[in-house]
């Protein structure tokens, strides 16, 4: 709590005057600080301050509510704006908190005030991730294939489902589910029931939470090629391509779903990116290139791929996250695939 106080007392203009009255509580008995901020011109802004170690995501709505009710008692009806400091707050957790009309504050420096009388905003970035964690597997990350297929599963399948069958449809460990179902449950991207099935799974959500960890360029060897005749020639080529593993992703696959622009750049994932340059009579270049082979490092990329017009596409829950953490307008073009996928659930969730 001191220390967020002491971040916020050096964002304010030298003119602000700032008071703090610190009040220990026992925990969630009240706020733990009234601190008063006043401008130049005597008006006076009265925060409320609550510290938490940690905070879930799921906890913000609980806590918010909670400072709120006590906010009259604390202050004597003064007017106040909660204010959550911790020692790391989570992306997730941070949106939620401002979504709820509060300031936060964590120790590695993010932060969120806003006042409109007196009018004051004070933001600021700090970590994305927790430095204070010890080591070993990180449990708020959704990196690495073990975690992606989970996350392929909750999106791919619309619930409910218990573990053992997000096991089984994932193909991911036991441990790997619970850790993600967990992490996904504190950041309030699913709903379970208290020990039964997962019951609902805010899927876009998810995914944008997803693009944080995961990108196809990013998390997979990706090398350039020209064809020089064009993307038209290529998708010929590959209808004639035989036992080519591979699925097309981004640009090129959602077009079949949704009509945005004509694509100008084919993504692939492919087991072999030797055998596929060489069947795809590709030239390899750094400039101008109009086809990218990704090496897959993981088997999720082809899960529940799907067959049209003499192609192999990647399911729409990849594309989507290969356009979302993609180039150019590959953003643009993620939302407006994720626009059709949310009008269209039951034409590919299963």
């Amino acid at each position: 709590m001191r220390r967020a106080v002491t971040l916020l007392r050096e964002r304010l203009p030298g003119s602000w005057e700032m008071q703090v009255d610190e009040r220990p509580q026992a925990p969630d008995r009240g706020p733990d600080a009234i601190v008063r901020v006043a401008s130049p011109g005597g008006q006076q802004i009265t925060l409320a301050v609550e510290a938490k170690r940690l905070l879930a995501t799921r906890e913000v709505p609980i806590v918010v509510e909670r400072l709120q009710s006590a906010l009259a008692r604390a202050t004597g009806g003064e007017p106040a704006i909660p204010l959550i400091v911790a020692r790391y707050l989570a992306p997730a957790t941070r949106d939620r908190i401002a979504a709820a009309g509060a300031g936060y504050i964590d120790a590695t420096g993010n932060m969120h005030l806003r006042s409109d009388r007196p009018a004051l905003f004070v933001a600021d970035r700090g970590a994305d991730r927790d430095p204070w964690r010890g080591p070993g597997r990180p449990r708020d990350s959704l990196r690495g294939g073990p975690a992606a297929r989970v996350v392929r599963a909750l999106i791919d399948f619309a619930p409910p489902y218990s573990i053992p069958q997000l096991v089984e449809r994932s193909g991911a460990s036991t441990g790997t589910a619970y850790r993600v179902v967990e992490l996904l449950e504190n950041e309030d991207l699913l709903t379970r029931q208290a020990y039964g099935p997962i019951s609902d799974v805010r899927w876009r959500a998810l995914l944008t939470r997803w693009s944080e960890d995961y990108g196809l360029t990013q998390s997979n060897p990706v090398t350039t090629y020209l064809e020089p005749r064009g993307l038209r020639a290529l998708t010929q080529r590959l209808r004639t391509a035989g036992d080519l593993a591979y699925v097309l992703t981004g640009s090129l696959a959602a077009e079949r779903l949704v009509a945005y622009a004509p694509a100008r750049l084919a993504m692939l994932y492919v087991d072999d990116p030797d055998s596929a340059r060489e069947t795809l009579a590709l030239r390899e270049t750094t400039s101008g290139a109009n086809v990218v082979l990704a090496a897959a490092r993981d088997s999720f990329v082809f899960d529940r791929s799907e067959a049209a017009e003499g192609l192999q596409f990647a399911a729409p829950s990849q594309v989507a996250i290969d356009l979302l953490s993609g180039p150019g307008r590959n953003p643009s073009e993620a939302t407006a695939l994720l626009d059709w996928m949310q009008a269209n659930e039951p034409a590919w969730r299963r």
